[in-house]
């Protein structure tokens, strides 16, 4: 008996890449330890990588018998259909994993740089938001307000995701 037996490294590494691939734009995006360095998918893609290795190098392998009833020794090539589907699902893993490399490293490096922002140590122009409460406060109102009883140096922003 003749039973074939799927090649689970080469279809593992396939789906760990797609996941890899889409984790960052549906996940690991919303986090900026993720989002401004995608260490999580590398590592995704890296896993993804030694499982795609192992199945295309089992794909290619002879395959030994071990049922008694066949030629005893003798190594067997395994099925072309099978070689074709390793080298196939590899070469869309590696194209994903250069499409995701091309988007992030690359393309979001090319975003338009925003000339009116305000630079580091450049004074922000004056400017009126609702504070958290829907209360209008001005910059020059919280730098001539007393804090402790002195006259601020600075003040921070924080902008709350959801309020703006």
């Amino acid at each position: 008996m003749n039973a074939r037996r799927i090649n689970w490294p080469i279809w593992a590494g396939f789906l760990l890449s797609l996941i890899a691939f889409l984790s960052y734009f549906f996940v690991f995006v919303w986090f900026p330890v993720t989002r401004d360095f995608p260490w999580a998918n590398l590592l995704l893609f890296a896993l993804a990588a030694a499982l795609l290795l192992v199945g295309v190098r089992r794909a290619l392998a002879t395959d030994r018998s071990s049922d008694p009833s066949s030629t005893l020794g003798v190594d067997r090539p395994h099925p072309t259909g099978s070689k074709i589907v390793a080298a196939i699902l590899a070469t869309l893993s590696v194209a994903i994993f250069g499409l995701f490399i091309f988007a992030t490293f690359i393309i979001a490096r090319r975003l338009p740089i925003s000339h009116s922002a305000p630079q580091i140590s450049q004074k922000a122009p004056d400017f009126t938001l609702s504070d958290t409460n829907g209360k209008s406060v001005s910059l020059s109102e919280l730098l001539a307000s007393p804090v402790n009883g002195n006259a601020p140096k600075g003040v921070l922003l924080v902008f709350y995701r959801g309020y703006w």
